[in-house]
């Protein structure tokens, strides 16, 4: 799709984002009991609830678009357009009364991201961006920063525990060699960066709902989003995550990452 994302679509998404904002701050701080999905990361009746309404929406309105889901799966993925969906990133932040938590509702035409949400329903603050749209917090335009030197660059992921193997050590590696790593704030970590805020974020075991509707947000704003290696996300990728405020910085710490899985 070259052409700017179809009103209808952003205007859907935005109902889809109040709605699940809805949902959240009624269970937030609330007695919502936690249940471990097989690969040990939680899952609460508010997750669930979201997506099935954030799903019916979809459904109403566009029945045709396929839907990936973190709690319900996939849909119609052959479709042209296809939905991304996790209700509720961070979960582990909501259970334990963290206000750092989101709704990422993505877009992905003939597998490429074009439209995205990042929504955080307690702080309220909404960014949006895609193809042909500029970049916008609560409707204010934002953008990256550049960063002329890795060395004072501010860096996030949502906690060093999410690395192992080689990627652990390439992720030390650029630890080392950053002004100072910051930890623990999921997706809103996309939208510091997005508003200028931070420089960099660095993750892996990412899964398609994590990463396709932080893209057209990223880009957008004037960022660069890859993987490890440089290339394009989308369906396919091997999860791993690298934004960057500008292509420089973004080139310096892919460098970094390389040396530090011995790839480089």
């Amino acid at each position: 799709m070259d052409a700017p994302c179809p009103d209808a679509i952003i205007a859907l998404a935005q109902h889809m984002a109040d709605a699940s904002g809805e949902i959240l701050r009624r269970y937030f701080r609330a007695a919502v009991v936690a249940e471990d999905k097989p690969d040990q990361s939680p899952v609460t009746i508010a997750d669930r609830e979201t997506e099935k309404t954030l799903r019916g929406m979809i459904e109403a309105e566009f029945p045709e678009h396929g839907i990936i889901g973190e709690e319900f799966g996939e849909t119609r993925t052959e479709a042209d357009y296809v939905w991304t969906l996790d209700p509720l990133d961070g979960t582990a932040a909501f259970i334990t009364g963290k206000p750092l938590f989101g709704t990422l509702i993505g877009l992905l035409h003939e597998g490429v991201p074009v439209f995205g949400i990042i929504d955080h329903p307690i702080t309220r603050e909404r960014w949006m961006g895609g193809r042909g749209l500029a970049a916008t917090c609560n409707d204010e335009k934002v953008k990256t920063r550049t960063c002329g030197d890795l060395s004072q660059a501010m860096l996030y992921a949502t906690t060093p525990h999410m690395f192992s193997g080689d990627a652990a050590r390439a992720f030390e590696h650029l630890c080392q060699a950053v002004k100072r790593p910051q930890y623990g704030a999921d997706c809103y970590a996309y939208g510091l960066l997005a508003s200028g805020l931070i420089d960099l974020v660095a993750e892996t075991t990412m899964k398609v709902c994590d990463y396709c509707a932080l893209v057209p947000v990223v880009e957008a704003a004037g960022g660069i989003i890859t993987d490890w290696g440089g290339k394009p996300l989308g369906l396919d990728s091997d999860g791993s995550v690298l934004a960057a405020g500008d292509g420089d910085l973004h080139k310096q710490a892919l460098a970094v990452l390389g040396e530090g899985m011995g790839t480089a």
